[in-house]
């Protein structure tokens, strides 16, 4: 993954999706530090068997070659070339697919890639009941299959959504493409691999710690799922904050990593956890008899939120936050089109700006105030505001399937 000088990839399989579930991933990542580093920042990538049945695929293959050449001369592994240009024709141009694609060279291993992908499209658990094999039209009952690839791989991935087309006649339909720009590294030490990378920013979680406690707390078990989802949002904050068709930048020496760098993910899970806190304060102090209970939502006077920050809270974050959910909550693989774009940066920079809005009016603002009556009714009000800010905040790290935690 991260090897210069050859840039690391922010991606490089496919995945698969059944209409009305959530993008799925199918195992076609191979590289065994990728398989670790994707385990490592706990995302759902399941590994298949590496033997799958290839025997039909194969046949189909030896049907479908071209009859140009010395089969005898290939080399071992190489079955020969499939033409693949009436397909690029077939499906228009227009839609995207590169019009110098003609031939596929196929190979044994190439064909163990098709074969895992037919695998989870047919047995995929969450599929339920679906018959992909009795599906005529995948657009209405089938599977969406988006390859997610680097730029640099994307002509060869094109030639394997046609292949799979060409030799299987249960292929779904509807395939798609997510391309990711190039990832450039910064300051990296020689060779670094992928799960090395893990580590690197692990290390660095485990020091702005130790700086922000005075103490060393790695060895702590009490803090050791604490820290691995810190190292987590940090990877994932760094990667998915810039748009995944755009280059990305990989800096290893990132002094933002700690609860200070407004630019983080640690910042992120920082103000979700002082929000925890506040809240845990309120409680504590109503069921010592200093607070009274939290009355219903429609008794409470909103006309008391009249400090500014309340309001950049509201109208910078809170409101905009279901338009936003509908624009990024799942991949528009209805669009007319081979490509499809993810926006994933949108969602990490609101978290980031609504993380900075809170900190500023939690730093000047005093929510649980003294336990006066008359000072209940604003309290009630920013509890409540806070509340949606937190539910946000909740529902965006779920988004980049991060937990919210309680302390830091």
């Amino acid at each position: 993954m991260l090897r210069p000088p050859r840039p690391p990839r922010r991606a490089r399989a496919s995945s698969c999706t059944a209409q009305r579930v959530s993008v799925r991933l199918v195992p076609a990542v191979r590289d065994r530090h990728m398989s670790t580093f994707l385990q490592q920042l706990r995302v759902d990538w399941p590994v298949a068997s590496e033997r799958a049945a290839t025997e039909a695929l194969r046949s189909r293959t030896l049907a479908e070659l071209n009859p140009a050449g010395d089969r005898e001369a290939l080399p071992p592994g190489v079955l020969g070339y499939v033409y693949l240009k009436e397909l690029v024709e077939e499906r228009g141009r227009t839609a995207g697919y590169d019009p110098n694609l003609e031939n596929c060279l196929v190979t044994e291993d190439l064909l163990s890639v098709l074969a895992e992908l037919q695998a989870a499209v047919l047995h995929w658990p969450e599929a339920g009941s679906l018959d992909l094999a009795a599906a005529g039209d995948s657009d209405a009952d089938g599977c969406v299959v988006v390859h997610v690839v680097s730029c640099e791989e994307e002509f060869q991935q094109q030639k394997l959504d046609l292949l799979w087309r060409k030799l299987d006649d249960q292929a779904p339909l509807s395939q798609k493409h997510l391309v990711c720009g190039p990832v450039k590294v910064a300051g990296a030490p020689g060779t670094l691999t992928a799960p090395e990378y893990y580590e690197y920013r692990h290390a660095q979680v485990c020091e702005a710690s130790a700086m922000k406690h005075s103490r060393d707390l790695a060895q702590d078990p009490a803090w050791t799922e604490t820290f691995r989802v810190l190292s987590v949002a940090t990877i994932k904050f760094e990667m998915l904050s810039t748009a995944p068709q755009s280059q990305l930048l990989l800096t290893l020496a990132d002094s933002s990593i700690s609860t200070k760098g407004t630019k983080s993910g640690i910042f992120v899970m920082y103000n979700c956890a002082r929000l925890a806190t506040l809240f845990e304060g309120y409680k504590h102090n109503m069921e010592q008899g200093l607070y009274p209970t939290f009355p219903p939502v429609s008794s409470l006077d909103f006309s008391l939120l009249h400090d500014e920050g309340e309001w950049l809270l509201l109208f910078n974050s809170v409101l905009p936050f279901p338009g936003l959910l509908s624009q990024t909550a799942a991949l528009d693989h209805t669009a007319p089109g081979l490509h499809i774009t993810a926006r994933t940066e949108t969602v990490c920079k609101l978290l980031v700006q609504l993380s900075m809005d809170f900190s500023s009016y939690y730093n000047r603002v005093h929510i649980l105030g003294e336990p006066r009556p008359h000072l209940f009714g604003q309290m009630f009000a920013r509890l409540q505001l806070l509340r949606a800010v937190c539910e946000v905040l909740h529902t965006g790290l779920a988004m980049l399937g991060l937990p919210p935690l309680s302390h830091i």
